[in-house]
């Protein structure tokens, strides 16, 4: 295929999404390298975060155009390609969540730098989605998400609780602050650890890099707040039968997790290279069944448009930042973080994907007070 033939099929499909090659519009595309048509056709997930990130074009609203690419589904008009294929396939055949993979992420992502975290996110270092119902700052939406954790958990003082994937603490230090329970947290990163400790100190909170299928002992609650996309459609049985001989009898099992429309078993390719190794987004087809027989959905809570409005406060932190930031981090990598900041929260603007709580516990148990969306 010629290179103006794939500019041609390129504008084509733009045109139907009402983006314009180098057009006037906050969403339209500016194309510095041409040989970016072809780039789009071979490998439209990686070819397009990969030409940005080296410069070959530009766009002043990316999330704006990336919300209008998938209302318009051009994906689905250029599948097929050899690169995407030989990656699902690989990520069928292998457990890429598996033992010896699982600390690959918290080395290369969680472990990038505690500056560039504690300059992107809010003061309690929350690093998913926060809930804007009655919140007019990041800071405010991210205490309610906790809040609305403990508030649905039925925390009370003196209770022990397990946070699968705990971040920098952020949950465990405020639900022992204001809910004076002992949490014990899991991750796999050193720095969040590190970080984490610190910022919980004398508080009953012990943080530990570990991988979660490892934990022993019993607890009043079992939660997690984005781990979940980590765990792979290969483990999410796995994961279930840990919080399941974790939890004391009577107790409460809770997931907060970004989630997608339609099972797959494999991520996008240039946030899985890039981003998240060995990333994955659970369906809720995919978790119902993980969680057959062991546990009951007692409430199922979706707020995936407030992940919009916090990614693009994630990104305005991250430019009026940036000045001290890239002390520390190239050019390349600001082009990077800023595709993955836009791009996300245009694909929860699209409802491309969604953010779900949910609550759980065992048949028997009897229904708790947990619906307070």
């Amino acid at each position: 295929m010629s290179r103006k033939h794939s500019e041609r099929v390129i504008r084509t499909l733009l045109e139907d999404a009402g983006i314009t090659i180098n057009g006037s519009s906050p969403w339209d595309i500016a194309v510095h390298d041409p040989r970016l048509y072809d780039r789009l056709l071979q490998d439209p997930h990686l070819g397009l975060g990969e030409a940005y990130m080296e410069g070959w074009w530009d766009c002043e609203a990316i999330d704006q155009m990336i919300h209008r690419v998938l209302l318009a589904r051009i994906e689905q008009k250029v599948k097929g390609n050899i690169s995407l294929m030989l990656y699902v396939l690989k990520s069928k055949l292998l457990n890429l969540q598996g033992p010896s993979r699982v600390f690959d992420v918290g080395r290369l992502h969680y472990d990038m730098g505690n500056d560039l975290y504690q300059a992107m996110l809010d003061k309690g270092m929350n690093y998913t989605c926060g809930y804007w119902k009655d919140a007019r700052d990041l800071d405010a939406a991210q205490e309610a998400k906790l809040e609305l954790v403990c508030r649905k958990t039925g925390l009370k003082p003196g209770m022990t609780v397990l946070d699968l994937g705990c971040g920098w603490g952020g949950f465990a230090e405020y639900a022992a602050r204001n809910y004076g329970v002992s949490v014990t947290g899991v991750t796999v990163s050193k720095q969040q650890v590190s970080l984490g400790m610190e910022r919980c100190k004398g508080l009953p909170v012990e943080l530990r890099l570990q991988d979660y299928r490892e934990v022993s002992g019993t607890f009043d609650v079992v939660l997690s707040i984005g781990i979940i996309e980590h765990v792979g459609y290969r483990n999410y049985r796995t994961y279930m039968e840990t919080a399941d001989r974790c939890l004391k009898e009577g107790g409460i099992a809770f997931i907060h997790t970004i989630g997608g429309n339609e099972s797959t078993t494999s991520a996008n390719s240039w946030t899985d290279k890039y981003i998240f190794p060995n990333g994955m987004l659970p369906s809720i087809s995919q978790l119902g069944r993980a969680m057959e027989g062991i546990f009951i959905i007692e409430d199922f809570h979706n707020f995936g448009p407030d992940y919009d409005l916090t990614l693009m406060e994630w990104y305005k932190n991250f430019e009026n930042h940036w000045p001290e930031l890239k002390k520390n981090y190239d050019e390349r990598f600001y082009r990077m973080w800023r595709y993955y900041l836009l791009t996300c929260a245009g694909g929860f603007r699209a409802r491309n994907q969604q953010l779900w709580q949910m609550v759980m516990t065992r048949q028997g148990t009897p229904q708790p007070d947990c619906r307070f969306s």
